[in-house]
């Protein structure tokens, strides 16, 4: 049962007027609702909070993607000035380590324009005062709500567990043709409940690799994913840059339903609890590729996590920290959490990383 909690209220009186909504426009408003948002109104990170992303479970993913950012600028020319840029920072804890690790790289720190692209006041407070105490040579942090609004120039921009919490789309295969998935009220009109659009939806709506699947299947497009993967390959490969985006996902187009909800580090039901819950679905690299490449950017992987994280030095900084400790306590907490980012059977194999970038660089770090 859906309690009767605000963004509820807002929704069924939304339903009741307009008809049930598809699955990204309940994503979009339990997410993203001005007032009674998942994002909006709370610090979902954390022990305390409903889940833990990379950055919060070791310094060294941050370390490791400043270290990359840095080579990065460098095959891009090392420039002047070019704008680093974080979509959804979280409490901003990967950009202050990246900073500090990077800070004797000479000229980098000078070069950047910092930007967060964030819709959260709460975690926009949080990345201010994470970022208070970085080198004065960088730029003042400027936030926006969209990376459009990132002023032009090159750019090195940084998408970690991003695009899994962007709305999307669900069809179901029924009698050779697509239905769309749909959130409406119960008979009883008191919770939520998924039904199916009573109209077959046209074919170019789901991928092309699935749209000859057979009856049962589900196919899952995030058109909110694809726009602005194209944004940013476009900007890359007319302005100069790169962008790496890193998240849980799958590396080819294939058939399934990933929607999820978590709520302090449980899964729980995805309609439950609009507005109180993290809502995300697996990442399509294969959709987010063949985007890129539309928009004339060059796509380096996608390769797993653990083979990036271990490509760019990780086993050596863990002991290397793990050296250095107070004592056998922090020495364990410091390998535990490097196995935790790139475990087979924890983060390494599940979250997958790709890099798009302008064309006149050849390859990036990690993903070669």
């Amino acid at each position: 049962m859906t309690g009767m909690n605000a963004l509820f209220a807002c929704l069924k009186d939304r339903i009741e007027r307009d008809g049930p909504l598809s699955v990204a426009q309940f994503m979009e408003l339990a997410l993203g609702h001005p007032e009674y948002g998942y994002y909006t109104s709370r610090d979902p990170l954390g022990e305390r909070g409903d889940f833990i992303t990379a950055p919060e479970i070791s310094q060294i993913f941050g370390e490791l993607i400043g270290a990359w950012s840095a080579t990065v600028w460098q095959a891009m020319g090392a420039p002047a000035c070019f704008n680093l840029v974080e979509m959804g920072p979280g409490r901003g804890t990967l950009l202050a380590d990246a900073l500090r690790a990077t800070k004797t790289v000479d000229g980098f720190h000078q070069a950047i324009r910092l930007h967060l692209i964030e819709m959260s006041p709460v975690l926009r407070a949080k990345q201010g005062a994470a970022l208070a105490g970085i080198d004065s040579q960088c730029s003042e942090a400027l936030w926006h709500r969209d990376v459009s609004q990132v002023p032009d120039g090159p750019s090195i921009i940084i998408a970690n567990e991003f695009f899994d919490a962007l709305p999307v789309r669900q069809f179901l295969r029924v009698m050779a043709s697509w239905r769309e998935r749909m959130v409406g009220l119960n008979d009883a009109r008191d919770s939520l409940e998924f039904s199916l659009g009573e109209q077959p939806v046209k074919p170019h709506y789901i991928p092309v690799p699935l749209r000859n699947a057979s009856d049962g299947a589900w196919a899952e497009t995030s058109p909110a994913g694809l726009r602005i993967m194209h944004t940013l390959a476009d900007r890359v490969t007319q302005q100069g840059g790169a962008a790496l985006i890193i998240d849980y996902g799958h590396s080819e187009t294939a058939p399934g339903e990933t929607l999820q909800a978590v709520q302090s580090h449980q899964f729980v039901d995805v309609l439950a609890s609009p507005g109180e819950q993290d809502l995300t679905t697996h990442v399509d690299f294969a959709a987010l590729g063949r985007t890129a490449r539309d928009a004339g950017a060059q796509v380096h992987g996608p390769t797993t996590q653990g083979e990036f994280l271990n490509g760019l030095g990780l086993p050596v900084r863990a002991r290397r920290l793990a050296a250095g400790a107070i004592d056998d306590a922090q020495a364990a907490t410091v390998i535990s959490g490097a196995d935790r980012l790139v475990g087979p059977s924890q983060m390494g194999t599940l979250f997958k990383v790709m890099g798009i970038s302008e064309p006149a660089i050849d390859s990036l770090p990690g993903l070669s």
